[in-house]
């Protein structure tokens, strides 16, 4: 396993759709298991591929944040929302490419997610609180699209400009 650079915001590979793992391969593997362990070490509830540079459709993610619980990682392999609930909850976001910005956006509180697990399985399971948002958002990835796309244009603006100075300050080292 390896941990993987994440990209930060703004870079047009976070924009742009990604494509459909065509199979499940060691590669494909070897990928999710680097997005957990950077996803840990972060550390953060969830990755998309697209945030460590790599343009498919896979997701890692995890929402068990109590001390002493067991970790429960899950990779999802070419994941679509099949339903949502008409019940919507707010959860304030964050994104491990939006460093230490946050903020309420709406979605669904429930969703049904179909999958391929990394046996080439279907998988479908119902989300809800925080898994709900946590799939969502990373799902969100896969498709180009960032929490603060939810946001009102100043506010995603003001994002925008704190993590452009953030990328110049650290490219001056």
């Amino acid at each position: 396993m390896a941990l993987r650079n994440i990209l930060i915001h703004p870079d047009p590979r976070l924009k742009k759709v990604t494509d459909p793992v065509a199979e499940i391969t060691d590669d494909v593997r070897r990928l999710a298991d680097d997005m957990l362990e950077t996803m840990y070490d972060a550390p953060g509830i969830g990755l998309a591929a697209p945030q460590v540079a790599v343009m498919s459709r896979l997701i890692v993610m995890d929402c068990e944040k109590d001390e002493g619980a067991t970790p429960q990682p899950m990779v999802l392999v070419n994941p679509q929302v099949v339903w949502s609930s008409d019940e919507r909850n707010v959860y304030e976001e964050g994104c491990l490419s939006i460093p230490e910005q946050y903020a309420d956006v709406e979605r669904p509180a429930e969703v049904d997610v179909e999958w391929l697990d990394l046996d080439g399985k279907t998988q479908r399971e119902r989300f809800d609180g925080l898994w709900a948002t946590c799939v969502q958002h990373e799902i969100d990835h896969l498709d180009g699209k960032l929490f603060i796309d939810y946001l009102k244009p100043l506010k995603r603006q003001m994002i925008t400009r704190k993590m452009q100075k953030r990328k110049r300050e650290m490219a001056r080292g």
